[in-house]
């Protein structure tokens, strides 16, 4: 199958139809063992400094990897997409837009099916069999995030790379299947978490620091327990059709319908504070003003760069967090509930 590399999640049964393999550009970035070098060929070709380290990743891995058809999300992901549009055509590269509706209706998720459809060569009711074939699949992966939560045997990290791969399944959702099916099988058989171990949410884009954030949570005496876009690349609510399907993916939409979303599952997993996480030079930080005046718990902003690794300043923000979430647990602590950080 041909390879198209996707800038963020999109309706990949549309494009698996049209006989594509689709490749998360951001998972093959954060997971390159080059990626400061993937950053330096962007700002070499003159993306400026500061500019989000994602899309400078994204571009690396365009001209690092030989991958030279891309979709790009120009509605309902990052703005700076458009030029990193442009800069790709520049390249030589065949660049494919699609665009999210403005909302998530159904007639117009249809007509922006219907025409991603048509540029591809394919047909939806093709994609509506790729979407019924992967619904075991993720379920699957729906299924290992309550055993995050729900059951306390998958770790934070477990839940965010399983997740954050439901993306695109790795290029192949049937290896996929078959490794997180070892997973679940495997987090069966453990010990759970201890009931007194605070429950943490994990909202906004995914970090660039993933590999050391969520071990270092739990060395601090709390886990992760809902990695909230993450969990939207899974498709939780699938609805009866693909274009249901993607207007129920909160993420490309008005903040609050994932305000919704995000309350809804900070009550029904028992959180105990959130931390959201904000990439710099994203215009989506600015939603943090919304979230926390809309999540009833205390909330810790991370900002993340081109820092892979947690730096000490993030370190003693997240201990200092811990620790105040720790004493608030306390009976007599009770009345500081809605404490912000």
């Amino acid at each position: 199958m041909k390879q198209i590399g996707i800038t963020t999640t999109v309706p990949i049964e549309v494009l698996m139809a049209a006989g594509y393999t689709p490749l998360d550009l951001n998972n093959i970035f954060i997971g390159s063992s080059e990626r400061e070098q993937l950053v330096n060929v962007a700002e070499q070709d003159g993306f400026p400094q500061n500019c989000c380290t994602w899309i400078k990743g994204i571009y690396g891995v365009c001209m690092e990897y030989g991958i030279n058809t891309i979709l790009c999300v120009t509605n309902g992901d990052c703005s700076n997409t458009i030029m990193l549009m442009e800069v790709l055509k520049l390249k030589g590269l065949e660049v494919i837009p699609f665009a999210y509706p403005d909302q998530p209706d159904v007639k117009l998720m249809q007509h922006a099916l219907n025409a991603l459809a048509e540029t591809l060569g394919t047909t939806l009711s093709g994609a509506e069999e790729v979407r019924v074939e992967l619904e075991r699949v993720r379920r699957l992966a729906l299924g290992l995030d309550e055993l995050t939560w729900k059951d306390g045997v998958v770790s934070g990290l477990e839940n965010h790379m399983a997740l954050v791969a439901a993306s695109d399944f790795g290029g192949d959702y049937r290896e996929y299947e078959h490794r997180l099916g070892e997973l679940v099988s495997q987090a069966l058989t453990r010990e759970p978490y201890p009931d007194d171990c605070l429950r943490l949410a994990y909202i906004g884009v995914p970090p660039v620091f993933a590999v050391d954030f969520y071990p270092f949570v739990e060395r601090t005496g709390a886990r992760v327990v809902f990695n909230e876009v993450q969990r939207q690349f899974a498709m939780p609510s699938p609805g009866g059709s693909i274009a249901e399907q993607y207007c129920h993916y909160t993420y490309p939409y008005s903040i609050f319908g994932r305000v919704s979303d995000i309350n809804a599952q900070l009550r029904k997993r028992r959180v105990d504070g959130v931390i959201h996480y904000v990439q710099a030079f994203c215009h989506r930080g600015i939603g943090d003003i919304i979230f926390r005046n809309s999540i009833d718990l205390p909330i810790l902003t991370l900002e993340g760069n081109d820092d892979f690794m947690l730096n000490h300043h993030m370190r003693t923000r997240v201990e200092a967090f811990i620790d105040m979430l720790k004493r608030r647990s306390a009976p007599a602590s009770k009345a500081s509930y809605g404490q912000k950080s």
